[in-house]
């Protein structure tokens, strides 16, 4: 049930849950007055600076994934499939929020797959390229969100038998939700910091990085 959940949830995200690029560049700019006017000019922001802001990004979508469970957690196991669902759509959000703010976009289907291949990466799985080769193009992402809900299905069913309960199960069903989407979110920034420095290491000009000051924690809008 938790795989069939969680493919249906991953499958309806990827068709419709989808993060406007052009509104969040608006957005990021507006609200940290940022000197970019593409997500590639990421890249010549001070690295610190751009994990700083994913890290907001994971604690925003640990707080909002929390409060969802909370809310849902008080029908028990009547209401783990729509949980289910919504919590999915909360992970691609936060994924595709961290692709952008980490300078790579998914405006093309190459883009789209490597947004998936790094759900695949906060999932724990390492598929590979060779994966990715084997299929046609129109038929990777759905293999790959196959691979993401049978490991989240296993991952998350044995976990969720404190939710036998109805109302005691609010505060469990909170508490695995808010920790489920930090590990999820630590590995997905973990797999773009990596190719964002990649990307680096090709050689910016130091007179393009931008150097911009750091007054406390940045502060991002909620995951919502």
């Amino acid at each position: 049930m938790m795989q069939t959940s969680a493919r249906a949830g991953f499958l309806k995200a990827y068709q419709t849950v989808q993060i406007d690029p052009q509104k969040y560049l608006a957005e990021m700019k507006r609200a940290h007055r940022l000197p970019i006017h593409t997500w590639s000019d990421m890249f010549h922001v001070e690295e610190s600076i751009v994990h700083g802001y994913a890290n907001q990004i994971i604690k925003s979508s640990m707080r909002t994934a929390g409060l969802e469970g909370a809310g849902l957690g008080l029908g028990g196991m009547m209401t783990i499939v729509p949980d289910a669902g919504i919590l999915t759509a909360i992970t691609i959000r936060m994924l595709q929020r961290l692709s952008l703010v980490y300078g790579f976009e998914y405006q093309t289907e190459e883009e789209t797959t490597d947004l998936w291949m790094a759900a695949a990466s906060a999932a724990g799985l390492d598929l590979g390229r060779d994966f990715v080769g084997k299929h046609a193009a129109e038929m990777i992402v759905p293999r790959i969100i196959d691979r993401i809900a049978v490991k989240m299905g296993s991952e998350v069913a044995e976990k969720w038998a404190g939710r036998l309960v109805p109302v005691i199960s609010a505060g469990f069903a909170a508490t695995l939700n808010y920790y489920f989407v930090r590990a999820w979110g630590r590995r997905a920034q973990k797999h773009f910091a990596e190719r964002h420095r990649q990307v680096r290491a090709h050689g910016l000009p130091q007179s393009r990085i931008l150097n911009l000051p750091v007054t406390g924690t940045p502060r991002l809008r909620s995951a919502n």
